[in-house]
């Protein structure tokens, strides 16, 4: 029987991206999950050919008793040639296993600045693909590719910023609020009710895309996690965190139980709690916004 998270009182559900255990496989993943405790796991569409098969993830569904949250489409630069080039395509077989999957969300990044005929229609092509499927499409943040502190490149379209485009259904990344010297709790009051997905990670403001254990950077993601749920977040929360240096199963083990437990103690705030403004990392000079 598949858990349906009723063990979680008073708070949104907490799973475990696939992408966490890389460079082991989507069955590993699920394996983790469960042998970790999470609730959930959000399925990343990528190489390993487990990833693409809804069969596959079906099984490891019913076999592990974990449901899945999310679909993370193949949008990344390393996966731009998974289920096909055609973009649109993508988009649709994502929202095609959500649906068999029993996932309500399908994340997605913007468009790179070289998918110009992809982007020119993406804000309304998104909402009629919400329209159609009857799935989220939950427009991530990114951030400027940084060269140095004082050269960076805007490379996505329309905008790396989902909190500028009326996305209905968004996702904010903490690391990737990290290297865009971005504020996360500023974007999700931005956002408001349309901010649907967390995932929980961390990073220190440097221009690599860290995804650390949440507690681990400088993006205060408990004062984050605090800020959300004390304005009615009620979507999925994911960690996304980079375990690719651990050299044993045990050092991995224990990044996943950390991740688990950080989540677990912060998604609750006290009654009345007053949360302080987050302050991440440098401003963002104004070249680079």
């Amino acid at each position: 029987m598949v858990s349906d998270g009723a063990a979680r009182p008073g708070r949104p559900r907490i799973g475990l991206s696939t992408s966490s255990v890389y460079p082991e496989s989507t069955a590993h993943a699920f394996s983790w999950a469960a042998e970790v405790g999470y609730e959930a796991v959000e399925v990343m569409v990528g190489i390993d050919a487990l990833s693409q098969q809804v069969v596959a993830i079906e099984q490891l569904v019913e076999h592990h008793g974990i449901p899945v949250s999310a679909v993370h489409a193949p949008c990344l630069l390393f996966t731009q040639r998974v289920w096909g080039t055609e973009p649109w395509g993508k988009l649709e077989r994502s929202a095609e296993m959500a649906a068999a999957v029993g996932a309500e969300v399908v994340v997605v990044h913007p468009p790179f600045r070289w998918q110009r005929e992809y982007a020119r229609d993406f804000v309304n092509g998104i909402a009629a693909l919400e329209e159609s499927s009857g799935i989220a499409f939950a427009v991530e943040n990114m951030y400027p590719w940084r060269a140095s502190a004082r050269r960076s490149m805007e490379m996505y379209l329309p905008g790396w910023d989902p909190s500028s485009e009326p996305y209905a259904n968004t996702t904010i990344d903490l690391s990737h609020a990290a290297i865009a010297h971005d504020d996360p709790i500023a974007m999700a009051d931005r956002l408001g009710p349309r901010l649907r997905h967390i995932h929980l990670t961390d990073g220190t403001g440097s221009a690599k895309d860290e995804h650390l254990v949440p507690g681990r950077g400088a993006m205060r993601a408990a004062d984050f996690l605090h800020h959300v749920v004390a304005n009615g977040f009620n979507g999925e929360v994911v960690l996304e965190i980079n375990t690719r240096r651990c050299t044993t199963r045990e050092e991995r083990a224990a990044d996943l139980r950390a991740s688990l437990e950080f989540a677990r103690e912060h998604l609750t705030v006290a009654p009345g709690a007053a949360v302080a403004p987050v302050a991440p990392v440098a401003p963002r000079p104004a070249t680079e916004r």
